[in-house]
């Protein structure tokens, strides 16, 4: 008998409910209705095929049968195991080792390629089975994972000719147990190319576009808290859901979604209370309608929600809520939906509370502004903390070169807040002797603690000083970060330079927090600096072609950042592309974005114990602009986390101009249990005459070895 295959012909069944879909949704098929007919030619055929299977996925499973005419019954082709292991067994007819029967009792012993690694459920994985008379192999997303040498069949063999009438199917219908989907199966001739296939048309999928989300906060269990209930007090949050292909490359096709509120335990949607508005709403041209009747179009793959929750997670049970969005024509699809971390909606009235006792209060501070103050390290990461501006506790405060100066509050919210101060048990010890610098970090909200010395020191500025007035202040300290920047806006356009520094000053005294200076510090070069990069890359059109607008940013990035050796690489304009929330085009909206971003991290860097460091490249202290989910996955690597101590430099991608945390840098690190933990550095006011940032680190006893960023070269192709 001889293995079959060049001219195959996919004759999968179209879907019926999806007659009226776009040609996104044309493209994938259950897999259930999979049939790839072979007809005999040549001794070796490929299989490539991408595949998706559901969460649901139970094993062990047959995904792929082999059929063949005058043959009853059929025999798997490739399996999950019981241990969830991908799996290509041998050729009914064309190996002797080929399994007999679909039972899986009798097939679990059968020589057969395996996979080392559990096949990922709820993903696109690309699958190439290569058969041959002597061997079969099995390619997952682009890479040989393994090959089984085989004993064929005599040629003289009478029973070979019914190979040349195989058929290769999907799991029986009837198995309620394996659900998924396919997308451009082929069988290919020998001579072809796997990787070929896995690069040529990959699929796509519908994502959330975290860094594109405000007015959002994250707890550190990942549930996010968001201001909602009756129509006074709820707050607008945004997002973008992005259409990307399996190698997160954005895909320019145009289809229509629609957001909607799930509760987060059973993915029912949540209910319209009677006589009351729908649970999660979207404003357009002013007014407000069910976000269930106004779809959003993805322009560019691309598409932008603002909306309110007006139903309250207090009034459901405290049950947890999920954002989803999802086609407006077919909901079957589960990579064309996109669910949201869970969302707990509360009252600002709550808040409010709390920002009334942090007005009122004019406690003892935990260290002067006006003395010496040292470097810190973060306990958590600010990427879990709040990022709206609203009422939420400080966290622990470690000192690098001084004794630690406070804990983390804990918050109640119907009562007064105290503070402690006692060593964290994740604390990093002094080691460094002289006048260090606060490089401390703080979130964008209020703290129930005030500096008396600095409301000493701010005594002094007489009302001539303080053009801005009190109402502004105040609307600046309990507004949000969308109000914060348009606020900051106003001032800088009429502003003088002593007035900002006052305003930035009063800032920092009435929320307790330091660290809202630097942000109103750069606001008038950034806003101005901005608006001349603008022009120039717009040349007063209305959009214009990233292409074309990178090299300027990247010449702006190199003069704020004093570059001389390092500029941005490919992998950093991408990220930067994603930050901005564009495709091929560019708004001025999309550029605010970046430019909100990318201005505090270029000022941090040229400062000079900072830009010695991101000009050191062998190696390389500071990586390029890099996610948090790549410094994890960096720092886990392929068999588990990498030696305690490791870690990696980078800036957070979820805070921007005029978040306090805006351009700082963030060690991502392996602790001594094998977990990863994210600390912030803020970095103002360092003087200048201290180590190198590199010997700072270095001599903490949980940092001992600079990791690596292993970046996914194809997402950049």
């Amino acid at each position: 008998m001889a293995a079959a295959a060049a001219a195959a012909t996919a004759t999968s069944a179209t879907i019926a409910e999806a007659s009226g879909c776009s040609s996104i949704e044309e493209d994938y098929t259950l897999l259930d209705d999979l049939k790839l007919e072979i007809d005999k030619e040549k001794d070796t055929f490929s299989l490539c095929i991408w595949i998706y299977l559901s969460s649901s996925t139970s094993s062990p499973a047959v995904i792929i049968r082999q059929i063949h005419s005058g043959v009853e019954g059929d025999a798997p082709f490739l399996v999950l195991n019981k241990e969830k292991k991908l799996a290509l067994l041998p050729l009914l007819f064309l190996h002797k080792e080929a399994p007999q029967s679909g039972d899986s009792t009798l097939w679990a012993e059968v020589p057969c390629v395996l996979t080392e690694f559990e096949f990922p459920l709820a993903k696109w994985v690309h699958v190439g089975c290569e058969v041959s008379t002597n061997v079969v192999r099995l390619h997952v997303d682009g890479v040989v994972v393994g090959e089984k040498p085989l004993t064929s069949f005599s040629k003289d063999d009478s029973e070979m000719e019914e190979l040349k009438r195989l058929t290769l199917a999907g799991p029986n219908g009837d198995n309620q147990e394996v659900k998924g989907y396919v997308h451009h199966p082929r069988i290919l001739p020998p001579a072809s190319s796997i990787n070929g296939h896995f690069a040529e048309n990959p699929p796509v999928v519908l994502s959330i576009d975290y860094l594109s989300t405000s007015e959002i906060e994250e707890g550190e269990d990942g549930v996010w808290s968001i201001v909602g209930g009756k129509a006074s007090c709820r707050r607008n949050f945004s997002l973008d859901v992005v259409l990307l292909d399996a190698f997160s490359r954005p895909v320019n096709k145009e289809m229509e979604v629609v957001a909607s509120l799930q509760y987060a335990d059973n993915g029912l949607p949540v209910e319209k209370p009677n006589d009351a508005e729908a649970p999660l709403l979207t404003s357009y041209d002013g007014i407000e309608f069910a976000s269930s009747v106004r779809p959003s179009k993805l322009m560019q793959g691309r598409a932008s929600f603002k909306l309110k929750i007006s139903q309250l997670s207090s009034k459901c049970d405290n049950r947890l809520f999920r954002l989803h969005v999802g086609s407006t024509k077919s909901g079957k699809y589960p990579f064309l939906e996109a669910l949201s971390h869970p969302i707990r909606c509360i009252s600002r009235s709550r808040n409010n509370r709390a920002m009334s006792v942090a007005w009122a209060k004019a406690t003892a501070a935990s260290y002067p502004l006006d003395g010496p103050q040292p470097m810190a390290l973060d306990d958590e990461s600010p990427e879990t903390q709040h990022n709206s501006g609203d009422s939420h506790p400080n966290p622990k405060r470690v000192k690098v070169g001084g004794e630690m100066q406070s804990a983390r509050n804990q918050d109640d919210p119907n009562a007064d807040h105290s503070q402690s101060n006692k060593q964290g048990d994740d604390a990093f010890e002094a080691t460094e002797v002289g006048k260090p610098e606060n490089i401390d970090e703080s979130d964008d909200t209020l703290s129930d603690t005030e500096s008396v010395q600095a409301r000493k020191q701010n005594s002094v500025l007489t009302s001539s000083y303080n053009t801005i007035s009190d109402f502004t202040i105040f609307k600046y300290c309990l507004g949000g970060i969308n109000d914060r920047l348009l606020l900051l806006k106003e001032i800088v356009s009429s502003a003088t330079n002593q007035e900002i520094s006052n305003f930035a000053q009063q800032i920092s005294i009435y929320t307790g927090c330091s660290h809202h200076r630097f942000p109103i510090s750069i606001a008038k070069a950034l806003v101005q600096e901005g608006n001349e990069t603008w022009c120039s890359i717009s040349k007063g059109n209305r959009q214009v072609l990233w292409k074309d607008a990178i090299f300027e940013i990247e010449h702006q990035f190199m003069k704020i950042s004093r570059g001389t050796a390092r500029s941005l690489m490919a992998q950093d304009l991408e990220l930067l592309r994603r930050i901005a929330g564009c495709g091929d085009n560019m708004t001025r909206e999309n550029f605010d974005k970046l430019w909100h971003w990318l201005y505090p991290v270029a000022f941090t860097l040229s400062r000079d114990w900072i830009n010695a460091t991101w000009g050191c490249i062998s190696p390389k202290w500071i990586e390029g602009l890099i996610t948090k989910e790549e410094a994890e996955a960096s720092l886990r690597g392929p068999r588990g986390c990498q030696e305690p101590g490791t870690f990696i430099l980078r800036f957070p991608t979820s805070r921007s101009w005029p978040h306090p945390d805006a351009g700082s840098l963030i060690v991502t690190y392996v602790g001594a249990d094998y977990t990863l933990h994210h600390r912030l550095l803020a970095l103002e006011n360092r003087d200048l005459d201290q180590k190198p940032l590199q010997v700072l680190l270095l001599a903490e006893p949980q940092l001992t070895a600079l990791g690596r960023v292993a970046r996914d070269i194809t997402m950049f192709a």
